[in-house]
């Protein structure tokens, strides 16, 4: 089996979430595309950061988009972190036979606060202040640890997401071409791209 890379964070700030992740899509060691998009806004105050196959991904942030909608005319409010990441988790619990591989970070801000849930193929949930996935998480989750601080706004976190991004698109082959992040806060969600300098 081929190895599928890619580095994707999250970070909880004390007003809301950041998440990450850099843009190359690799199959083994050939690079197949350097504008592959793998952190997704769910919905205004909603999102996941992926690492593993883009397909299932894709399949997986259309599937949330859908369901987190939904759930939204049913009740007339939004969805919780908490919910979208327990329904993540038992989509990818029922596929156990045939898993997505993908590794992925649920985030968003509700009534509750700001929270972040890790989530690996097969749906096992953990909540956390942090997180790292894919080939180079050993390289980000460190400057994370290193320099995460439960007071930082969300400023601060962009500002070390994309330190620890960086420093695992310069140390994991399969990892590169530029940074996408998705920045989420009472105000709603805010997308943007760093390029990154070969």
């Amino acid at each position: 089996m081929a190895v599928i890379g890619a580095t994707a964070a999250g970070i909880v700030c004390k007003d809301g979430v950041v998440l990450a992740s850099e843009k190359r899509v690799a199959y083994g060691y050939t690079i197949l595309s350097k504008a592959g998009k793998k952190v997704f806004k769910i919905t205004d105050y909603l999102g996941i950061a992926c690492a593993g196959l883009i397909s299932d991904m894709q399949i997986i942030a259309r599937s949330l988009m859908a369901e987190a909608n939904l759930y939204e005319l049913d009740y007339k409010r939004p969805m919780s972190v908490k919910s979208l990441a327990k329904l993540l988790s038992v989509i990818l619990y029922n596929r156990k036979l045939m898993p997505y591989i993908t590794e992925t970070i649920v985030a968003g801000i509700d009534s509750t606060g700001p929270h972040l849930y890790v989530l690996d193929p097969l749906g096992s949930l953990i909540e956390d202040k942090y997180a790292a996935v894919g080939s180079g998480s050993t390289l980000a989750i460190s400057i994370i640890e290193a320099n995460y601080s439960p007071d930082m706004v969300v400023h601060d976190g962009e500002e070390l997401i994309i330190k620890a991004i960086k420093a695992a698109i310069e140390r994991d082959a399969i990892s590169g071409d530029g940074i996408d992040i998705l920045s989420i806060t009472k105000e709603g969600a805010n997308e943007k791209f760093i390029p990154i300098e070969s």
